[in-house]
């Protein structure tokens, strides 16, 4: 049987997608077939991929890094919150249903067959899949009917290895205390563990590495050094995205939208040499010396204008057109330029209708088909080949 192998995480955000993203890197370059696998994710960065599903969009970088296309199967279930407390449900690219997370653990006995079928025919193509977690699996309150961390590797009798993040500090409690709380069996899958985004002379923390050895018992497989160029790579949650600086050229700003979607779209401005770019995060106002406000994408256009209205970015908005400023919509973002947003079955929320900002004349009406699409284009001054996807829900006339 091909070989699998699982990162899990002594917490979130502990560098689980790019080491992921590194290992493919590697084996790919010495010759293995290898696919990446993320049984659960839940982002509103998503990809197409090209059997025409979507995935999340670390699992789409994963599938680049191993040279190769992205595929349904290696995200088989991603949710995407559009509320507080609710979230739309992809399984093997397609929307099943949006659910509030009190019910989406009824959903997981189904989810968990989507899973391990994806699985087996991602190995059965590749000689090697490195598997991502979620989260974590110190997370015992969540570990019942779990099919993101554990309960898949028990299922598929996965080895796994435990990364900590040096850089937040309490990495020996993140290890050792993991190995704590977790049953017996689902320790005695944990092979050994990983140190992530260390600075600075590894010799510091080689007592703080044995103590983590002798106390968990399991073998460490590394001391990773902090990967500044990471910055440059879509990141999994907007807060990641680091503001580029100062620039003497063109300002632009973006507000941080409760849902935001796909912002990854905007990191070519974010790391042009010469701009400034801003995430302004929610109760700051919109710089009044901007040059361009640009409203991302999302995945709830009504309940994200909502939200901008009640930081009062709606009128710091309308004091930039004013001044002659210049606002620029992507997807979501565009949908409230318009005048108004028509949802006549809650694809998005309650049913119901609200105006937009008014600055462009059209409308939105959001229909139950995703537009779902993978697109080729040509640059007009220098004849380069792109290509990209489309992901969008609603029509605007």
């Amino acid at each position: 049987m091909p070989a699998a192998l699982m990162i899990q995480g002594a917490g979130s955000n502990v560098g689980k997608s790019m080491i992921v993203a590194g290992l493919c890197r590697a084996f790919a370059r010495k010759g293995l077939r290898v696919a990446p696998f993320k049984p659960q994710n839940m982002s509103n960065n998503a990809a197409v991929t090209a059997d025409g599903g979507e995935i999340g969009r670390a699992q789409a970088l994963q599938a680049l890094a191993c040279g190769r296309e992205p595929l349904t199967d290696m995200n088989p279930v991603l949710l995407k919150p559009e509320t507080d407390s609710g979230a739309q449900v992809i399984v093997q690219g397609r929307r099943l249903a949006t659910v509030r997370a009190r019910d989406y653990a009824s959903l997981k006995p189904q989810l968990l067959a989507a899973v391990m079928e994806s699985f087996a025919r991602l190995r059965a193509g590749a000689d090697l899949v490195v598997v991502e977690g979620a989260g974590s699996p110190a997370e015992i309150n969540l570990r019942a009917g779990d099919i993101a961390n554990m309960g898949f590797a028990r299922a598929a009798r996965l080895p796994v290895l435990l990364v900590g993040d040096i850089d937040r500090g309490g990495v020996i409690a993140q290890i050792v205390g993991t190995r704590i709380v977790l049953d017996p069996e689902d320790r005695a899958l944990i092979r050994g563990f990983i140190v992530n985004k260390f600075r600075g002379d590894p010799a510091l923390f080689a007592e703080g590495y044995r103590m983590i050895e002798s106390r968990s018992g399991w073998r460490g497989y590394g001391l990773l050094p902090w990967f500044a160029d990471a910055r440059k790579l879509p990141a999994e949650d907007s807060l990641d995205m680091a503001a580029s600086g100062e620039g003497s050229g063109l300002r632009i700003v973006c507000p941080a939208l409760s849902r935001i979607a796909n912002f990854d779209d905007l990191d070519p401005l974010r790391l042009e040499p010469g701009i400034r770019f801003d995430m302004i995060l929610p109760g700051a106002p919109l710089p009044g010396d901007a040059d361009l406000v640009i409203l991302p994408g999302t995945k709830s256009t009504r309940g994200d204008l909502d939200f901008l209205r009640a930081q009062g970015w709606d009128i710091d908005i309308a004091a930039h057109v004013r001044r002659g400023g210049a606002v620029l919509g992507l997807c979501g973002g565009y949908q409230m330029l318009g005048r108004r947003i028509h949802d006549p079955d809650g694809l998005e929320g309650p049913p119901g209708e609200m105006p937009g900002l008014g600055l462009l004349d059209v409308a939105t009406l959001m229909r139950p088909e995703k537009r779902l699409a993978r697109v080729t284009a040509t640059h007009a001054a220098t004849g380069t080949a792109l290509d990209g996807y489309e992901i969008h829900l609603g029509h605007t006339d």
